[in-house]
């Protein structure tokens, strides 16, 4: 990459802008799961009374109901039995419940604020390709995430071993002890070794949250040719901006259309897509040389038909390659045998013709 094309200025907020609404944020999954780890402890700190005496009483009354058949029959059976558990123990556990979903939202909104993309919810063909999943499996940040993830465990274990370490002693005074005792006794012990174990993952998303602070920093940063872009369209007044990005959009679409006759074949639905694809053997796939829609979608393939391009009707992978694949990029791995089939048919039957001819 030339040095005028590094990206090395801070992206601007039209910029940011931009790649929020594509779904892409500063979002640590770390910070999220401390919270409603911690959200749930506290919870459970606070709600232990309440529950156990909750769970105690739901034991009781299942023990009793399943001890007479007679009351099992007179109130709807087994499952009704269960059914009835079922719902007293999610009335006990509710709030504690409750208080996890709500750290995990106030964490999400504190990183990123509201924010919804349907842009980043819209599926794609791409994000299944084995090829693309193996360099995700394997790529950079992949490995920087393992690390994390490493030293997360062994930071975890080593704190929980010496909060257990250090409290051995005081597990010889549970010997003895009432059940009720020995539970508010096991409870503290787990509650206490809990938080511990929380501080602990409250140091680490802190430094997942700059790491992913600063990764997404540096994925939207811009070269320098594209802030003097941004900033010349700024200075602009509205109607000469929308002007030239119409006489670009005009331009481009010329360059498009002047690229089909150079095209193998043009898949069409068959009048609302089109996408002309090129496979000259110096590229490891074909790649989309022209697509459109509609009224660009006839004006393909009229110029198509002009230049003696095959025309081949296939709806869904036209609109799947109208969908998934920018123009002048080549196919993904998850079209190869569909496109191949297309292309075998249209080369045998130019052979056809050209032998007839």
């Amino acid at each position: 990459m030339a040095p005028s094309e590094e990206r090395t200025e801070e992206a601007t907020p039209k910029r940011r802008q931009k790649i929020r609404k594509e779904g892409r944020v500063a979002r640590s999954v770390e910070v999220s799961q401390t919270t409603v780890l911690l959200a749930t402890l506290a919870a459970l700190s606070l709600d232990a009374p309440r529950l156990l005496s909750s769970l105690e009483t739901i034991v009781q009354g299942g023990l009793l109901r399943t001890g007479d058949p007679a009351a099992i029959e007179s109130t709807g059976g087994v499952m009704r039995v269960a059914v009835d558990a079922l719902e007293s123990v999610a009335g006990a556990v509710w709030p504690v419940a409750a208080a996890a979903a709500a750290a995990g939202v106030v964490a999400g909104v504190a990183q990123v604020g509201l924010h919804f993309s349907p842009k980043a919810l819209r599926p794609s063909f791409r994000k299944l390709s084995p090829a693309t999943g193996f360099k995700r499996m394997f790529g950079t940040n992949q490995v920087v995430e393992l690390a994390k993830s490493l030293a997360k465990v062994a930071i975890v274990a080593s704190v929980a071993g010496l909060a257990i370490w250090s409290r051995m002693s005081s597990f010889g005074t549970l010997v003895g002890a009432s059940p009720a005792q020995l539970l508010a006794d096991i409870g503290r012990l787990v509650s206490s070794i809990g938080f511990e174990i929380g501080a602990a993952l409250v140091v680490i998303a802190a430094l997942d949250f700059v790491w992913q602070r600063r990764r997404y920093r540096k994925s939207s940063r811009m070269t320098k040719e594209e802030v003097k872009r941004e900033a010349r369209e700024a200075n602009l007044p509205p109607e000469l901006r929308g002007q030239i990005r119409r006489r670009q959009a005009e331009a481009s679409r010329r360059r498009m259309l002047a690229d089909v006759p150079t095209a193998d074949v043009v898949v069409v639905n068959p009048t609302h897509y089109a996408v002309a694809l090129r496979y000259d053997g110096t590229k490891p796939a074909p790649e989309v040389v022209a697509k459109g829609v509609d009224y660009l979608a006839l004006t393909i393939r009229r110029v198509a038909e002009e230049a003696g391009v095959a025309i081949v009707e296939q709806p869904s992978l036209a609109r799947a390659l109208h969908r998934d694949v920018e123009l002048g990029q080549m196919i993904p791995e998850q079209f190869y045998h569909a496109v191949a089939e297309v292309l075998a048919f249209v080369f045998r039957t130019a052979g056809r013709r050209r032998r007839v001819a």
